[in-house]
């Protein structure tokens, strides 16, 4: 069962908004902007390159599944919301 699901996602990005659309009724949502100190380091630690960024996270902050620089489709998210 996921802890997390973590959006990394910048104010220039094109396909960001629907990233955050798809997530943002999820009580599991953290919203990182990469644009901002701390958003930045946490991409960093989880290797994120590119916006939108997608990772889920078990309890302990281990990666279960990401998407980096893609909106992952509704029907690949649902088992995670």
């Amino acid at each position: 069962m996921p802890e997390k699901i973590k959006l990394f996602w910048k104010e220039n990005c094109a396909k960001c908004p629907a990233a955050k659309a798809l997530v943002a009724d999820s009580p599991k949502a953290e919203l990182f902007n990469t644009d901002e100190v701390d958003g930045l380091t946490e991409a960093a630690f989880y290797g994120v390159m590119s916006t939108p960024s997608i990772i889920i996270t078990d309890e302990s902050g281990r990666e279960l599944e990401a998407w980096r620089g893609e909106v992952p489709s509704r029907e690949a998210m649902t088992k995670w919301l």
